[in-house]
């Protein structure tokens, strides 16, 4: 169902690359309902393993998904591969 991971910052810049900058910019979420979201801000923090263990010195990237701005369309849906 995921084809084309992105995992690093790099990646993501890559893969945005081709694309007009003033494009507006979307989240796909929920393959199943699938639905649209504006994004809110980019942060970051330490990596956190949740386990217990120490914080590393690792930094992650977080984009925020903001508003709900409506279903994802079919076409979109399609593109994503989330088409039964």
């Amino acid at each position: 169902m995921y084809d084309c991971p992105i995992t690093t910052v790099g990646e993501l810049l890559e893969a945005l690359e081709p694309y007009d900058p003033t494009a507006p910019l979307r989240l796909a979420t929920q393959p199943g309902y699938p639905l649209a979201h504006a994004l809110t801000c980019v942060v970051s923090t330490v990596q956190d393993t949740d386990d217990g263990a120490p914080p590393t010195n690792a930094y992650v990237v977080w984009l925020g998904a903001g508003e709900q701005v409506g279903y994802l369309p079919k076409v979109a849906v399609s593109a994503l591969g989330w088409s039964a």
